[in-house]
């Protein structure tokens, strides 16, 4: 199952499990496993290095148990369709957990021009308020 541009989770490393989905769909729902549970072992994964594999151990902790993380699909009446359904959560899921957090800012300085004319613009407001006001104040 491809993740991201340079990460790959190899299909061995995927658990998968068939059950009866609910919800409405007739007689063909009480026959058909086609609800789908995909789960993948984060904690002892071979397809991820350590680092990633520390950032996605945090960023997913809350969804983990035991380390394994599981995603259900069970919208579709095809068994075949929430395979992919699970396969693409898993996917968006994992890419989203592994990608790097966001660049630090730099603090950096208002330009001169920059604060010109913010004092411009509040000066021409105060005169403004200035001329609004009446004569004898």
């Amino acid at each position: 199952m491809r993740v991201g541009p340079s990460l790959t989770v190899p299909a061995s490393e995927l658990g998968v499990r068939f059950s009866r989905a609910g919800g409405p769909g007739g007689q063909g729902v009480n026959t058909t496993d086609s609800r789908v549970e995909l789960s993948f072992d984060v904690a002892r994964s071979g397809a991820l290095p350590e680092p990633l594999r520390q950032r996605a151990l945090q960023r997913l902790a809350g969804r983990l148990s035991g380390g394994v993380l599981t995603v259900v699909a069970a919208e579709h009446r095809s068994q075949l369709q929430n395979r992919r359904a699970a396969g693409e959560r898993l996917a968006a899921l994992l890419a989203e957990a592994v990608a790097p957090g966001p660049r630090t800012r730099r603090p950096t300085r208002p330009t001169r021009g920059s604060q010109r004319r913010r004092l411009d613009g509040k000066k021409r407001r105060g005169e403004v308020k200035r001329l609004r006001r009446s004569a004898d104040d």
